[in-house]
């Protein structure tokens, strides 16, 4: 099957976002101003063209670099409403993450570093030495982003709708279906899982910009079996379960055991039609939320 650009295993799409914020954290001091740190450098990812991220070979070293830059711009006193003694209620002290991964030793040598001083070790440690270049930013990021979408995947998603309201499946054979594409996953069964999907069946993932993942939709059966496996790959922390959604049966992963996507399928007989992958960790937030 040909590549699907831009996917990730769930496992690698969190840790990656887990090693920005504890970057972030660590540099800043406070967990909080580190989220929008994240959202940045991932908006200055997505503002690059396609051609752009496709010929950076390490993204995730790229993005930490970002991290790096971005922080250091809020931790120079002219950055406006900066604290000269640094992050309010910080004194420089790891917090939980950091202490779980640092000795004593390590936590107390930062803590006598000025936050300048700790930014740039922790950033030279993150990108564990490989990158021999300065920590300035990976180049301004350009804003020009990709051309107009392809209107194609949109016309064929308004056609698979109609088809499915021209066909609608009985609650029974999704309930099979859907688990069905489960099990295709969890076998890594790629061509077990292009049989239950339409040949022109459409993917769409929505990662809000808050995680790195695909951006435009994917089309056609093999294509999008291809990215669903590559998104759901077999991991021991990672799990996948049928779970109602909107009212209808879905697939739900978790990762660690945190809801990491919420998968919707749209049917049609007894065919995927349309795929809709919510990765986007706000929208995810009420998934995650401790049951009263």
């Amino acid at each position: 099957m040909e590549p699907v650009v831009d996917t990730m295993p769930i496992g690698e799409l969190l840790d990656e976002r887990r090693h920005l914020l504890d970057v972030a954290h660590w540099m800043l001091g406070s967990g909080i101003v580190a989220e929008p740190v994240i959202d940045e450098a991932y908006r200055e990812w997505y503002a690059l063209s396609e051609h752009q991220r496709d010929r950076i070979g390490a993204p995730r070293a790229w993005l930490t670099r970002v991290v790096g830059s971005i922080s250091l711009a809020r931790l120079a006193p002219s950055y406006p409403g900066r604290d000269p003694q640094g992050p309010e209620g910080s004194s420089g002290a790891s917090g939980p993450a950091l202490e779980d991964d640092l000795d004593a030793l390590w936590a107390e040598a930062l803590d006598a570093l000025t936050p300048a001083e700790r930014a740039t070790l922790v950033l030279n440690e993150a990108l564990g030495g490989a990158a021999g270049a300065p920590v300035g930013t990976a180049g301004p990021a350009r804003r020009d982003r990709p051309g107009p979408v392809d209107t194609e995947p949109l016309d064929r998603a308004r056609h698979s709708l109609r088809v499915r309201a021209a066909r609608p499946t009985p609650p029974c054979v999704e309930d099979a279906l859907v688990d069905a594409v489960r099990q295709a996953c969890a076998d890594e069964d790629a061509d077990r899982l292009a049989t239950l999907l339409h040949p022109d069946a459409v993917a769409f993932y929505d990662g809000g910009g808050k995680v790195r993942t695909l951006t435009r939709p994917v089309v056609g059966g093999p294509r999008v079996a291809r990215s669903l496996l590559t998104l759901l790959a077999r991991h021991p922390r990672t799990t996948v379960h049928t779970r109602p959604v909107n009212g209808r049966t879905g697939l739900v992963a978790r990762y660690d055991g945190q809801v990491a996507a919420v998968i919707c399928l749209d049917l049609a007989g007894s065919r995927v039609v349309q795929v809709w992958a919510v990765l986007n960790p706000d929208k995810l937030r009420s998934w995650n939320r401790p049951r009263a």
